[in-house]
């Protein structure tokens, strides 16, 4: 055997082993709602939102006024998912797989995922549903990747979240406390989808890494996401709850030891990197973040000062801003931190 025809053999299993994102698809609902509008709503200033988190707008399947109920996750991640497949030239019968994460699922049975399955018209195929917060999107893509070198050849990942169970216009948050009162103005709804193959299509984008470690024994949670049940829905409890302080502490600590991990598994410099999408809890947080990662050359791609903190759909959302400046031979490093109880994720892309 040449070495010519070694090459050629090493350089066919190392495509047999990419995954590839071939396009994506994202949702935000109604009107964007500016820090004048939620401000006069909660009674704080528009000057002390951008103080305390810097984004400018965000979304809900909710009227903010009302509280009534306009949108409901499956709606965007069906939209989402329509998207992505109709970007991708795929039908139905070419997805294999459906993975869906959110912390926020509309039910907890009949899950989202086979919801959105039904709607895009998806059937006799495997259906999962991921609890997780932020990362859950990555821990999609892991999943994703997972059963597409496996064997199948084309599956939709999703990921969103909606807040109107834990954000509520009619409380008296004059009477909140800092820790609570910041989840009003830092979040919002939204979803994404990408469709994975098995051979480089549409976008071309070859899925190089994939971190997915959870990093939290001994450690207290930076976020609580409560529900409650038939017994405890009048409980005075938190349904949610943001250690805004442990989270500024840790997570740009977190971000760098992500990019070096990834860098470091690849072989790749600071160098390589062309675009970096950096965490997305909020403006200002991001702003930090991306402050204390090393310097280089890689262009940052974010969303969150538009789209206010919408969970599991932010990666999807960068994707959508990277993928149309995304040039043959560019690389990108994308890094999620969730605080709920410590996870890093984080992706590694290539346009081939």
């Amino acid at each position: 055997m040449t070495r010519a025809t070694e090459a050629t053999k090493a350089a066919d299993a190392a495509d047999r082993a990419t995954v590839y994102l071939a396009a994506t698809g994202t949702a935000l609902p109604g009107d964007p709602v500016d820090n004048s509008a939620l401000g006069a709503l909660l009674g704080v200033s528009e000057e002390w939102i951008d103080i305390f988190v810097g984004t400018r707008t965000r979304h809900f399947g909710w009227d903010p006024v009302t509280g009534e109920v306009r949108g409901s996750l499956a709606d965007l991640c069906a939209e989402a998912g329509a998207q992505a497949m109709s970007a991708a030239g795929t039908g139905p019968a070419d997805i294999e797989f459906v993975v869906l994460a959110t912390a926020t699922p509309d039910l907890l049975l009949p899950t989202t995922a086979s919801e959105v399955a039904d709607r895009l018209g998806l059937d006799h195929l495997p259906v999962y549903q991921v609890q997780a917060g932020c990362s859950g999107a990555v821990q999609a893509l892991d999943l994703g990747r997972t059963l597409i070198l496996g064997g199948h050849r084309a599956g939709l990942i999703l990921g969103g979240d909606v807040t109107h169970r834990f954000l509520s216009p009619r409380r008296d948050t004059a009477r909140m406390p800092t820790e609570e009162l910041v989840n009003h103005v830092l979040f919002g709804d939204g979803a994404g989808a990408a469709v994975l193959t098995d051979e480089p299509e549409g976008e071309r984008v070859a899925v190089r890494a994939v971190l997915n470690s959870w990093t939290g024994q001994g450690r207290p949670p930076g976020q609580l996401l409560d529900w409650y049940g038939t017994t405890d829905r009048d409980s005075e409890r938190r349904m949610l709850a943001e250690d805004y302080k442990a989270i500024e502490e840790h997570v740009p600590k977190i971000a760098v030891e992500i990019l070096w991990e990834l860098l470091g598994g690849l072989g790749w410099s600071l160098d390589d990197i062309g675009f970096l999408l950096p965490p997305q809890l909020s403006e200002r947080m991001t702003a930090r973040i991306v402050e204390r990662l090393p310097p280089g050359p890689a262009r940052e791609v974010s969303c969150v000062s538009d789209t206010g903190n919408t969970g599991n759909a932010l990666p999807f959302l960068q994707l959508e801003r990277l993928l149309p400046q995304f040039a043959v031979g560019d690389r990108a490093v994308a890094l999620c931190v969730e605080s709920s109880r410590w996870i890093r994720a984080g992706f590694a892309l290539e346009k081939v």
